[in-house]
C-alpha cells in the first residue's frame, strides 16, 4: 500500500490535520530492520560469469548502497534538526517519528552494507548538499529543500533500485522505504503550508534564492557514478538526464502549489 493510500485512511481535524494525519500514518507504517528477509533471499542481486565479472557487479551495487547509506545518515542530521526547531507541537510530534524512520533506514543500510562486502566511494555532490541543508537558517528553507523537494525526487530512484534487484533483500528495504518517504514529503507539503501563512513575505523569496543554489549541485549529484558504475553510467546517461528532467518539472510543479514562482530559475540540465 503507498503512503497516499494509507493517508486516505487516517481522519482530519483541523489546520495542522495534514501534519497529524502523517503522525498517525507514520506510526502505522513502523517497521523494524528484522523483519527484512534477511537469510531467506539475497541481500543483493547475484551475476552469473567469472569471478571478475561478479567482482564487478559485487562493486556497482556495494556503490548504490553505499550512496543511500551516505544519504539517511545525513537525513538522521536533517530530522533532529527539524524535531528541535519546530515550534509547533503537532510538527514535532510528526518529526518524532521521522527521526526514528531515518534512523532505522541508515541501521539497515549498514547492515546491507556489511552483507554485501563493504562500503564504495562516497558520493562528494551529497556531502555539499548534506552541508547546505544542515546550515540553512530558517525551519521554513529546511522543510522545504529537505522534505518538499529532496524526500519527493528519491522515490523514483528507490522504485528503480527495487526493480532492477528482484527477489533481494535491497528490494525489499527500498520498497519500505518508497513509502517511508512518500509520508516525509506529504508531511512536510503539509508543514511548509502552516508555515508559509505565518511566515513574513521576504521567506518566498528566499525559498526561491536557495532552491536556485541547490539545483546545479542536486544535477551533479543525480548524475554523479563512481568508477564502479562507469559502464552502466556511460550507457544510462541520456536515460539519467530524461528521468531528471521529468523529476526536476515536478519540483517545480510542487514549488508552484505552495504559492512560489519559481519560473526565472533555469533548470540547469
Amino acid at each position: 500500500m503507498s503512503a497516499e493510500q494509507l493517508a486516505a485512511e487516517v481522519p482530519s481535524a483541523g489546520r495542522y490535520d495534514g501534519v497529524l494525519r502523517y503522525y498517525e500514518l507514520a506510526k502505522r507504517a513502523e517497521w523494524q530492520v528484522r523483519d527484512l528477509p534477511w537469510g531467506e533471499v539475497p541481500p543483493i542481486p547475484e551475476s552469473r560469469g567469472g569471478a571478475q565479472k561478479q567482482a564487478r557487479r559485487k562493486d556497482v551495487w556495494r556503490s548504490v548502497i553505499t550512496q543511500q547509506l551516505q544519504a539517511d545518515a545525513f537525513a538522521v542530521e536533517m530530522a533532529a534538526q527539524l524535531f528541535q526547531l519546530a515550534p509547533h507541537h503537532e510538527a514535532k510530534l510528526y518529526y518524532s517519528t521521522m527521526v526514528q524512520d531515518e534512523s532505522r533506514h541508515t541501521e539497515a543500510w549498514l547492515k546491507l552494507t556489511e552483507e554485501a562486502g563493504g562500503t564504495a566511494e562516497r558520493d562528494p555532490h551529497l556531502d555539499r548538499l548534506a552541508r547546505m541543508f544542515l546550515d540553512l537558517q530558517t525551519l521554513e528553507e529546511k522543510v522545504f529543500l529537505m522534505q518538499v523537494f529532496f524526500e519527493r525526487l528519491i522515490i523514483p530512484r528507490f522504485r528503480l533500485i527495487a526493480r532492477s534487484s528482484r527477489g533481494t533483500v535491497l528490494e525489499d528495504l527500498c520498497n519500505r522505504l518508497t513509502v517511508d518517504d512518500g509520508i516525509h514529503h506529504g508531511a512536510g507539503m503539509a508543514y511548509e503550508r502552516v508555515l508559509l501563512e505565518e511566515a513574513d513575505p521576504k521567506i518566498n523569496k528566499q525559498l526561491v534564492k536557495v532552491a536556485e543554489q541547490m539545483l546545479p549541485i542536486f544535477v551533479e549529484h543525480a548524475l554523479w557514478r563512481p568508477p564502479a558504475r562507469a559502464r552502466i553510467a556511460a550507457a544510462m546517461h541520456s536515460r539519467d538526464v530524461q528521468r531528471l528532467r521529468a523529476d526536476l518539472d515536478d519540483g517545480v510543479r510542487l514549488a508552484n502549489s505552495l504559492g512560489l514562482d519559481v519560473s526565472q530559475i533555469a533548470l540547469p540540465v
